[in-house]
């Protein structure tokens, strides 16, 4: 008993650290406040999709809001092979928007990842040198892209990481995926702040053209289904840190959809945590494992205090010590993407190490599906 009780705390405690080094780390990015500079950017809008006729009349609908010249902005959209309404969608909508600039392609295949492959079928044929990547079950705020120009033009970076946020019920199952976004969101923003920052998502990712082409895109992780932005980003800050940046903006946040299905949240988690094996962060690898093992202390120590191996103050202390490391980077990710709303997330983080054990084991081993396709990991 002694020495699980010296693992769990020693455990506990490297997690503390890092955690507490991700929340100094999330104070030192500090809000950008835009300037009044006259709009000098021009975009090219990279939206992959596959069966999204439910979703894409939002996004595109937030495209039309956007408070931007017409004339720079480009949107390319890539179907990947629907087999609903979302082509005759966006057709409709390209010629009822005319002022906007628009493209239809159809994704071709080479690799094992879908939507690298649509990124780069367009990158060839886009007219500006910025490229920004979303989801067609996003939405985007009328003063995205003003934001983002005006950074641009005060910070010259050549790449930018934007936050994305849920736009949820009030249900726990909903819930429960805003706190876990929120827990990525503020890893994120944390690890930009301490200066190693490996995670991003390619909801709301802008980067040059000539960086893209600099850094031969995604060439060297076409086997792995996703991770076409935190890739990118890696490969990225290994070559030239300077020149990516972490845009701190209420008006640039992403707003996309949690699942409504049990089943496609299990798939979509397996999705992102299989991708960490092939990350180049060594300080992201690191990080993942003491997550895991985190969690999976947890849930070990649960069952060796019903068998009587774990004094139950030892496992009440590690959980309570959890809870508030963590409540303290999900309360500034919260402040930040959600405008402070209530927060108190006691039913979820008990649910949250079985669950986060489970889909960190799974994903070292199993196969998942995604948009209709099954994929190995």
């Amino acid at each position: 008993m002694e020495l699980i009780t010296i693992l769990l705390t020693s455990i506990v405690f490297i997690y503390i650290v890092i955690l507490l080094q991700l929340i100094l780390g999330f104070d030192k990015i500090k809000s950008f406040k835009r300037n009044g500079a006259a709009p000098k950017t021009a975009f090219s809008i990279i939206v992959p999709f596959r069966n999204e006729a439910k979703n894409l009349p939002n996004l595109l609908a937030s495209f039309s809001r956007l408070n931007y010249p017409p004339e720079l902005i480009e949107i390319i959209m890539v179907d990947d092979f629907s087999t609903d309404d979302s082509e005759r969608i966006c057709i409709r909508w390209r010629m009822e928007n005319d002022a906007i600039d628009t493209t239809l392609l159809e994704n071709l295949r080479l690799s094992d990842s879908p939507k690298k492959d649509a990124i780069a079928r367009a990158i060839p044929i886009v007219k500006h040198d910025w490229i920004i990547t979303t989801d067609a079950d996003c939405t985007v705020p009328k003063n995205w892209l003003l934001t983002i120009d005006n950074y641009i033009q005060s910070h010259q970076p050549e790449m930018i990481v934007g936050a994305v946020a849920y736009k949820a019920k009030n249900n726990w199952f909903h819930q429960f995926q805003q706190l876990d976004l929120l827990s990525l969101q503020g890893t994120t923003i944390g690890s930009f702040g301490m200066g190693k920052p490996f995670m991003c998502n390619g909801a709301n990712f802008a980067y040059t053209k000539k960086l893209f082409i600099a850094l031969d895109g995604f060439n060297g992780n076409q086997k792995i289904a996703s991770g076409d932005d935190v890739f990118l980003l890696q490969k990225a800050v290994a070559q030239n840190p300077e020149k990516v940046h972490y845009l701190k903006n209420r008006n640039t946040i992403v707003k996309t959809k949690p699942e409504n299905d049990l089943f496609a949240f299990f798939m979509q988690r397996v999705r992102w945590a299989a991708k960490t094996t092939g990350y180049q962060s060594t300080y992201a690898k690191t990080l993942a494992v003491v997550v895991l093992l985190m969690n999976l202390s947890l849930v070990l120590g649960c069952g060796l205090w019903i068998v009587g191996k774990l004094e139950g103050r030892i496992l009440l202390g590690v959980f309570s010590a959890k809870y508030v490391i963590d409540y303290g980077l999900l309360f500034k990710a919260n402040t930040y993407l959600l405008k402070g709303r209530w927060l108190l997330p006691l039913a979820s983080s008990i649910v949250y190490p079985l669950y986060a054990s489970f889909i960190g084991i799974y994903s070292l081993f199993g196969t998942f599906t995604w948009k209709g396709r099954q994929f190995q990991k």
